[in-house]
């Protein structure tokens, strides 16, 4: 048996509920995993209140990442005892996913826990802290370097945002954090952000193709109007990396700050992220984000917890990371 957060559909919606399951009841996949930690994700809270399109089939178990130790493994590269991590791959959406006490998944989607971070840890940075630290691998192979001027971090109080601001201090990099939360400014500095700007500044359209040059870089989790302002104002050659769209998938611009001053607009999928690059990239999780910034950005909750951070997190009300535990 196992406990999970089992989501039903009805014609009333979207209900979710604690429920002790049967083995039998776990998906196919050649590793079994006691999961100790999970988070919420903002796609998190699409499948648990609604489904948000990405959802299938129901009764299903939400959840889009979660660490733990394996159980049991028919795949040689996995054995009992063994930590690991799991993000991305449909998990928690096509697949059941990390909100219960066991997973079966397939070896091809976990990634082994470097020695230096607790399951916890690894929960702590989860699907936002392992974007993140793609889009900074991303621009840093487009060329970017801290002498290249300011970064700007959009949605910065979220999840993606505040390991963003984090990375990037770290880096050496001079942050801009963008945030509607006011209240959030110094945790923000906190985290490494040396200006804190209004999101109200790429609220509205721009009135020009292009604007005064003033980012060498951007982090966008916000989309739609904001992701169309800061390309305006990019410096030549400068790079966005695009990571969500919490304000809209409407994208309304120009072409001409990509002819006239070459930037470039760069994708960022952490869900299907090919296996051989995501080791790597937690490496340089384990190595370069600083612990006392992690834990600053982080809360604890329970599986009890998650239909109301769920309904939090879509009003955009979670600030940073907030770590589930399964009780591992």
């Amino acid at each position: 048996m196992y406990k999970a957060l089992v989501t039903h559909k009805t014609d009333a919606g979207v209900t979710a509920s604690i429920e002790d399951r049967d083995d039998s009841l776990l998906p196919e996949g050649n590793v079994l995993v006691a999961v100790e930690y999970s988070t919420v994700n903002y796609k998190d809270g699409l499948v648990v209140t609604s489904g948000g399109g990405l959802v299938k089939s129901w009764p299903h178990v939400p959840g889009i990442d979660f660490a733990g130790t394996v159980l049991q493994s028919s795949d040689p590269r996995y054995a009992a005892g063994d930590r690991v991590v799991l993000t991305g791959w449909r998990v928690g959406e096509l697949h059941a996913g990390g909100y219960a006490s066991k997973a079966r998944v397939n070896a091809d989607w976990l990634v082994p826990l470097p020695a230096t971070l607790s399951t916890r840890l690894a929960m702590a940075i989860g699907t936002a802290g392992f974007t993140a630290m793609l889009a900074l691998d991303t621009l840093e192979r487009q060329g970017l370097t801290p002498a290249a001027g300011d970064v700007l971090v959009t949605g910065a109080a979220g999840g993606v945002g505040s390991v963003a601001t984090a990375l990037l201090a770290a880096r050496g990099y001079r942050v801009v954090a963008s945030t509607g939360r006011p209240d959030t400014a110094e945790y923000l500095r906190a985290l490494g952000a040396v200006e804190v700007i209004d999101r109200s500044a790429f609220a509205e359209p721009a009135k020009r193709p292009l604007e005064a040059e003033r980012w060498a870089a951007c982090i966008d989790s916000v989309g739609g109007t904001t992701l169309a302002r800061v390309l305006t104002q990019m410096k030549y050659g400068g790079s966005v990396a695009a990571v969500g769209l919490a304000s809209g998938a409407k994208l309304d611009t120009t072409v001409i700050p990509f002819l006239l001053r070459g930037i470039n607009l760069l994708g960022i999928d952490s869900v299907m992220c090919p296996a051989a690059r995501r080791r790597p990239l937690w490496d340089r999780l384990a190595n370069e984000l600083p612990r006392d910034r992690l834990e600053a950005m982080t809360s604890s909750a329970t599986l009890d917890d998650v239909p109301s951070l769920a309904r939090d997190i879509l009003a955009g009300a979670v600030r940073g990371r907030v770590v589930i535990s399964l009780g591992g």
